[in-house]
């Protein structure tokens, strides 16, 4: 397996998306109120009630299901658009 492979292209070019693509969420999610501190206060508080709900209680986890699927589900669709995209370019017509 090749550099190229392993990175989804030339490692420079994704780091320079890397970096944009971060620089945009980042602008976003400023705009929304969301920093950094923020976030990993939630997360923690959302672990910290994760655990005080038991391991035994399954009634919400369709609605946390819901809730990762609605940040998941468009990055993994735009991912793959990028990737058909990708492909495309290259003149490749690979199945994944």
């Amino acid at each position: 397996m090749d550099r190229n492979t392993l990175f989804g292209g030339n490692p420079f070019g994704v780091l320079i998306r890397l970096v944009l693509i971060s620089l945009v969420v980042g602008v976003i999610l400023s705009a929304l109120g969301i920093t950094p501190r923020n976030l990993f206060y939630h997360v923690d508080i959302l672990a910290r009630r994760l655990y005080d709900l038991g391991f035994g209680v399954f009634e919400n986890v369709f609605g946390y299901l819901v809730l990762g699927a609605i940040v998941v589900v468009p990055i993994w669709l735009v991912a793959r658009l990028f990737g058909v995209m990708s492909s495309k370019k290259n003149g490749s017509d690979r199945d994944a």
